[in-house]
Protein backbone atom coordinates (compact mmCIF):
# COMPACT_ATOMS: atom_id res chain seq x y z
CA UNK A 1 0.00 0.00 0.00
CA UNK A 2 2.71 2.46 0.98
CA UNK A 3 4.22 1.84 -2.56
CA UNK A 4 1.47 2.29 -4.50
CA UNK A 5 0.48 5.58 -2.68
CA UNK A 6 4.21 6.71 -3.35
CA UNK A 7 3.60 6.26 -6.97
CA UNK A 8 0.05 8.19 -7.29
CA UNK A 9 2.40 11.11 -5.60
CA UNK A 10 4.91 10.86 -7.80
CA UNK A 11 1.57 10.87 -11.02
CA UNK A 12 0.40 13.78 -9.19
CA UNK A 13 2.77 15.84 -9.52
CA UNK A 14 4.60 15.08 -12.88
CA UNK A 15 0.73 15.96 -13.81
CA UNK A 16 0.41 19.39 -12.03
CA UNK A 17 4.08 20.49 -13.45
CA UNK A 18 3.31 19.66 -17.01
CA UNK A 19 0.27 21.28 -16.48
CA UNK A 20 1.97 24.51 -15.32
CA UNK A 21 4.73 23.94 -18.32
CA UNK A 22 2.01 24.02 -20.96
CA UNK A 23 0.25 27.18 -19.86
CA UNK A 24 3.08 29.21 -19.35
CA UNK A 25 3.98 28.10 -22.69
CA UNK A 26 0.76 29.42 -24.55
CA UNK A 27 1.13 32.15 -22.61
CA UNK A 28 4.69 33.09 -24.11
CA UNK A 29 3.24 32.44 -27.54
CA UNK A 30 0.54 34.86 -27.21
CA UNK A 31 2.73 37.36 -26.37
CA UNK A 32 5.63 37.01 -28.85
CA UNK A 33 2.59 36.45 -31.51
CA UNK A 34 1.12 40.09 -30.37
CA UNK A 35 4.45 41.37 -30.23
CA UNK A 36 5.11 40.84 -33.89
CA UNK A 37 1.82 42.19 -34.98
CA UNK A 38 2.61 45.16 -33.80
CA UNK A 39 6.25 45.77 -35.12
CA UNK A 40 5.32 45.05 -38.77
CA UNK A 41 1.80 46.25 -39.08
CA UNK A 42 0.82 49.84 -40.51
CA UNK A 43 4.51 50.42 -42.55
CA UNK A 44 4.96 52.16 -45.87
CA UNK A 45 7.71 51.03 -48.19
CA UNK A 46 7.99 54.24 -50.07
CA UNK A 47 10.54 54.16 -52.73
CA UNK A 48 11.75 57.56 -54.58
CA UNK A 49 14.71 58.76 -56.83
CA UNK A 50 17.56 58.67 -54.21
CA UNK A 51 15.98 55.08 -52.09
CA UNK A 52 13.88 53.41 -50.43
CA UNK A 53 12.26 54.62 -47.21
CA UNK A 54 10.15 52.31 -44.95
CA UNK A 55 7.41 54.53 -43.07
CA UNK A 56 5.16 53.66 -40.03
CA UNK A 57 1.85 55.07 -41.19
CA UNK A 58 0.90 58.18 -39.37
CA UNK A 59 4.11 59.25 -37.68
CA UNK A 60 4.20 61.58 -35.59
CA UNK A 61 7.77 63.19 -35.06
CA UNK A 62 7.89 64.85 -38.88
CA UNK A 63 11.14 66.75 -40.04
CA UNK A 64 10.09 68.66 -43.21
CA UNK A 65 12.33 70.33 -45.60
CA UNK A 66 10.27 70.96 -48.44
CA UNK A 67 7.84 73.87 -47.96
CA UNK A 68 5.38 72.43 -50.65
CA UNK A 69 5.30 69.48 -47.88
CA UNK A 70 4.81 71.97 -44.93
CA UNK A 71 2.27 73.45 -46.55
CA UNK A 72 -0.18 70.71 -47.23
CA UNK A 73 1.04 69.28 -44.26
CA UNK A 74 -0.69 72.39 -42.62
CA UNK A 75 -3.59 72.86 -45.04
CA UNK A 76 -4.44 69.11 -43.92
CA UNK A 77 -4.28 70.11 -40.06
CA UNK A 78 -0.73 67.25 -39.41
CA UNK A 79 1.27 68.83 -37.24
CA UNK A 80 5.09 68.76 -37.41
CA UNK A 81 8.41 68.73 -35.59
CA UNK A 82 11.18 70.41 -37.22
CA UNK A 83 11.47 73.24 -39.69
CA UNK A 84 13.69 74.86 -41.15
CA UNK A 85 12.77 78.41 -39.97
CA UNK A 86 16.42 80.76 -41.52
CA UNK A 87 13.80 81.36 -44.48
CA UNK A 88 9.91 80.63 -43.73
CA UNK A 89 6.97 81.50 -46.34
CA UNK A 90 4.80 84.43 -44.73
CA UNK A 91 2.01 82.52 -45.09
CA UNK A 92 3.20 79.49 -43.17
CA UNK A 93 5.15 81.82 -40.67
CA UNK A 94 3.64 80.12 -37.52
CA UNK A 95 6.15 77.35 -38.20
CA UNK A 96 8.94 80.21 -36.97
CA UNK A 97 7.68 79.89 -33.33
CA UNK A 98 10.10 78.33 -30.67
CA UNK A 99 7.54 75.77 -30.31
CA UNK A 100 8.98 73.96 -33.52
CA UNK A 101 12.45 73.21 -33.98
CA UNK A 102 14.57 75.12 -35.70
CA UNK A 103 16.61 72.49 -38.06
CA UNK A 104 18.58 74.54 -39.84
CA UNK A 105 18.23 76.57 -43.54
CA UNK A 106 16.51 74.80 -47.12
CA UNK A 107 20.41 74.49 -48.07
CA UNK A 108 22.43 73.95 -44.50
CA UNK A 109 20.41 71.66 -42.20
CA UNK A 110 21.32 71.17 -39.01
CA UNK A 111 22.13 67.66 -38.65
CA UNK A 112 22.29 67.56 -34.82
CA UNK A 113 19.27 69.32 -34.30
CA UNK A 114 17.36 67.19 -36.56
CA UNK A 115 19.37 63.51 -34.88
CA UNK A 116 17.98 64.73 -31.62
CA UNK A 117 14.12 65.07 -32.72
CA UNK A 118 14.71 61.44 -33.28
CA UNK A 119 12.12 61.54 -35.97
CA UNK A 120 9.72 58.85 -37.47
CA UNK A 121 10.07 60.61 -41.14
CA UNK A 122 12.43 63.24 -43.05
CA UNK A 123 10.72 65.27 -45.97
CA UNK A 124 13.75 66.60 -48.46
CA UNK A 125 13.25 68.04 -52.23
CA UNK A 126 15.37 69.07 -54.64
CA UNK A 127 17.38 71.11 -52.24
CA UNK A 128 18.46 68.87 -50.02
CA UNK A 129 19.17 65.83 -52.83
CA UNK A 130 23.03 65.88 -52.42
CA UNK A 131 22.48 65.47 -48.33
CA UNK A 132 20.27 62.17 -48.77
CA UNK A 133 22.43 59.70 -47.33
CA UNK A 134 23.02 61.74 -44.24
CA UNK A 135 19.48 62.42 -43.94
CA UNK A 136 18.82 58.95 -44.35
CA UNK A 137 21.27 57.80 -41.61
CA UNK A 138 19.16 59.19 -38.96
CA UNK A 139 15.45 58.44 -40.31
CA UNK A 140 13.64 57.06 -43.16
CA UNK A 141 13.95 59.84 -45.53
CA UNK A 142 11.32 60.65 -48.16
CA UNK A 143 12.78 62.65 -51.11
CA UNK A 144 9.74 64.51 -53.14
CA UNK A 145 10.17 66.59 -56.16
CA UNK A 146 8.02 68.11 -59.17
CA UNK A 147 8.79 67.01 -62.87
CA UNK A 148 8.56 70.19 -64.30
CA UNK A 149 7.62 68.83 -67.54
CA UNK A 150 5.00 66.86 -66.02
CA UNK A 151 3.83 68.97 -62.99
CA UNK A 152 0.20 68.04 -62.23
CA UNK A 153 0.89 64.27 -62.55
CA UNK A 154 3.80 64.60 -60.04
CA UNK A 155 2.25 66.97 -57.83
CA UNK A 156 -0.64 64.86 -58.03
CA UNK A 157 1.57 62.10 -57.15
CA UNK A 158 2.98 63.85 -54.31
CA UNK A 159 -0.13 64.57 -52.60
CA UNK A 160 -1.01 61.25 -52.62
CA UNK A 161 1.58 59.95 -50.85
CA UNK A 162 1.30 62.11 -48.32
CA UNK A 163 -2.42 61.13 -48.16
CA UNK A 164 -1.67 58.03 -48.06
CA UNK A 165 1.25 58.50 -45.09
CA UNK A 166 -0.60 60.24 -43.29
CA UNK A 167 -4.27 58.70 -43.67
CA UNK A 168 -5.88 61.42 -45.48
CA UNK A 169 -6.81 59.97 -48.46
CA UNK A 170 -10.20 61.52 -49.08
CA UNK A 171 -8.93 65.02 -47.89
CA UNK A 172 -6.60 65.02 -50.01
CA UNK A 173 -8.89 63.45 -53.05
CA UNK A 174 -11.14 66.82 -52.81
CA UNK A 175 -8.63 68.96 -52.16
CA UNK A 176 -7.16 67.58 -55.58
CA UNK A 177 -10.77 67.94 -57.65
CA UNK A 178 -11.36 71.56 -56.28
CA UNK A 179 -7.54 72.31 -57.77
CA UNK A 180 -8.30 70.36 -60.88
CA UNK A 181 -11.62 72.36 -61.46
CA UNK A 182 -9.87 75.31 -61.07
CA UNK A 183 -6.86 74.70 -63.26
CA UNK A 184 -9.35 73.57 -65.81
CA UNK A 185 -11.08 76.58 -65.56
CA UNK A 186 -8.15 78.97 -66.20
CA UNK A 187 -6.43 77.01 -68.36
CA UNK A 188 -9.94 77.14 -71.32
CA UNK A 189 -9.88 81.21 -70.53
CA UNK A 190 -6.50 81.36 -70.91
CA UNK A 191 -6.05 79.18 -73.81
CA UNK A 192 -8.49 81.22 -75.85
CA UNK A 193 -7.28 84.52 -75.80
CA UNK A 194 -4.50 85.48 -78.54
CA UNK A 195 -2.22 87.01 -75.64
CA UNK A 196 1.54 85.59 -74.81
CA UNK A 197 3.38 85.90 -71.49
CA UNK A 198 7.26 86.04 -70.66
CA UNK A 199 7.98 84.72 -67.04
CA UNK A 200 10.64 86.09 -65.48
CA UNK A 201 12.68 86.04 -62.06
CA UNK A 202 14.38 89.05 -60.68
CA UNK A 203 17.54 88.47 -58.92
CA UNK A 204 19.33 91.22 -57.18
CA UNK A 205 19.70 93.23 -60.17
CA UNK A 206 19.55 90.26 -62.49
CA UNK A 207 16.77 88.59 -65.09
CA UNK A 208 16.29 85.25 -65.93
CA UNK A 209 13.68 84.01 -68.36
CA UNK A 210 11.62 81.19 -67.76
CA UNK A 211 9.68 79.13 -70.77
CA UNK A 212 7.44 75.89 -71.28
CA UNK A 213 8.56 72.81 -69.25
CA UNK A 214 10.34 74.65 -66.81
CA UNK A 215 10.31 75.91 -63.27
CA UNK A 216 7.51 78.18 -63.86
CA UNK A 217 6.79 76.48 -67.23
CA UNK A 218 3.19 75.73 -64.83
CA UNK A 219 1.86 79.06 -66.65
CA UNK A 220 2.12 78.22 -70.24
CA UNK A 221 1.89 74.24 -69.63
CA UNK A 222 -1.45 73.61 -67.07
CA UNK A 223 -2.51 77.06 -66.65
CA UNK A 224 -2.58 77.44 -70.76
CA UNK A 225 -1.41 80.66 -71.09
CA UNK A 226 0.73 81.26 -74.66
CA UNK A 227 4.22 81.71 -74.50
CA UNK A 228 6.02 84.96 -75.72
CA UNK A 229 9.24 82.44 -76.59
CA UNK A 230 9.09 78.67 -76.99
CA UNK A 231 12.47 78.41 -77.25
CA UNK A 232 14.27 79.63 -73.85
CA UNK A 233 16.80 77.18 -72.51
CA UNK A 234 15.58 74.84 -69.83
CA UNK A 235 17.43 74.90 -66.38
CA UNK A 236 16.50 75.29 -62.47
CA UNK A 237 18.12 78.75 -63.11
CA UNK A 238 16.05 80.13 -66.14
CA UNK A 239 17.90 81.85 -68.97
CA UNK A 240 20.07 84.93 -68.63
CA UNK A 241 18.41 87.75 -70.28
CA UNK A 242 18.93 91.38 -71.13
CA UNK A 243 16.22 94.22 -70.88
CA UNK A 244 16.76 94.19 -74.80
CA UNK A 245 15.61 90.77 -74.92
CA UNK A 246 12.17 91.55 -73.03
CA UNK A 247 11.63 94.41 -75.01
CA UNK A 248 12.09 92.54 -78.11
CA UNK A 249 9.76 89.63 -77.45
CA UNK A 250 7.08 92.59 -76.72
CA UNK A 251 4.80 90.54 -74.11
CA UNK A 252 1.30 90.93 -73.32
CA UNK A 253 1.92 89.93 -69.69
CA UNK A 254 4.96 89.73 -67.67
CA UNK A 255 4.96 87.35 -64.98
CA UNK A 256 7.42 88.47 -62.52
CA UNK A 257 8.46 86.52 -59.29
CA UNK A 258 10.29 88.65 -57.11
CA UNK A 259 13.31 86.32 -55.41
CA UNK A 260 14.49 89.47 -52.99
CA UNK A 261 10.70 89.17 -51.53
CA UNK A 262 11.05 85.75 -50.60
CA UNK A 263 14.82 85.70 -49.75
CA UNK A 264 15.18 88.45 -47.79
CA UNK A 265 17.24 90.19 -50.88
CA UNK A 266 18.01 94.44 -51.30
CA UNK A 267 17.17 95.13 -55.00
CA UNK A 268 12.99 94.65 -55.30
CA UNK A 269 11.93 93.69 -58.75
CA UNK A 270 9.81 96.40 -59.61
CA UNK A 271 13.16 98.60 -58.81
CA UNK A 272 14.74 96.08 -61.94
CA UNK A 273 11.63 95.55 -64.05
CA UNK A 274 10.10 98.98 -64.18
CA UNK A 275 12.97 100.36 -66.56
CA UNK A 276 12.50 102.84 -70.14
CA UNK A 277 13.04 99.26 -71.74
CA UNK A 278 10.61 97.22 -70.73
CA UNK A 279 7.90 100.59 -70.59
CA UNK A 280 7.73 100.43 -74.34
CA UNK A 281 6.43 96.95 -74.04
CA UNK A 282 2.56 95.80 -74.57
CA UNK A 283 2.65 94.21 -71.40
CA UNK A 284 3.62 97.51 -68.85
CA UNK A 285 1.88 99.89 -71.22
CA UNK A 286 -1.39 97.63 -70.83
CA UNK A 287 -0.99 97.64 -66.85
CA UNK A 288 -0.35 93.95 -67.40
CA UNK A 289 3.02 93.49 -65.46
CA UNK A 290 1.31 91.31 -62.63
CA UNK A 291 3.82 90.42 -59.73
CA UNK A 292 3.37 86.70 -58.35
CA UNK A 293 2.97 85.88 -54.99
CA UNK A 294 6.82 84.96 -54.45
CA UNK A 295 6.64 82.61 -51.18
CA UNK A 296 4.11 80.28 -53.25
CA UNK A 297 6.02 80.24 -56.75
CA UNK A 298 9.70 80.32 -55.12
CA UNK A 299 9.77 78.69 -51.99
CA UNK A 300 6.75 76.02 -51.77
CA UNK A 301 5.58 75.40 -55.11
CA UNK A 302 3.91 72.15 -55.21
CA UNK A 303 1.42 72.23 -51.97
CA UNK A 304 -1.94 72.44 -51.91
CA UNK A 305 -2.08 76.22 -50.47
CA UNK A 306 0.34 77.11 -53.12
CA UNK A 307 -1.29 75.59 -55.77
CA UNK A 308 -4.55 77.40 -54.98
CA UNK A 309 -2.71 80.80 -54.53
CA UNK A 310 -1.13 79.89 -57.90
CA UNK A 311 -4.20 79.19 -60.09
CA UNK A 312 -6.38 82.27 -58.36
CA UNK A 313 -2.81 84.83 -59.41
CA UNK A 314 -2.74 83.51 -63.03
CA UNK A 315 -6.85 83.90 -63.31
CA UNK A 316 -6.57 87.53 -62.13
CA UNK A 317 -3.78 88.20 -64.07
CA UNK A 318 -6.89 87.14 -67.27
Amino acid sequence: MRKWSLLGLIFSMIFVLAACGGTSKEEGQSKTASTDTKETAEKLTIKHKYGEAVVGKDPKKVVVFDFGILDTLDELGIDVTGVPQATVPSYLKKYADKKYTNVGSLKEPDFEAVHALKPDVIFISTRQAELYDQFAEIAPTVYVDIDYANYMDSFEKNMNLVGKIFGKEDKVTGELEDIKATVEKVNKKASGLDQKGLILLANEGKVSAYGPSSRFGIIHDVFGFGAADKKIEVSTHGQSVTFEYIMEKNPDVLFVIDRATAVGGEVGAKEIIENELVKKTAAYKNDKVVYLDADAWYLSGGGLKSMKVMAKEIEAAL
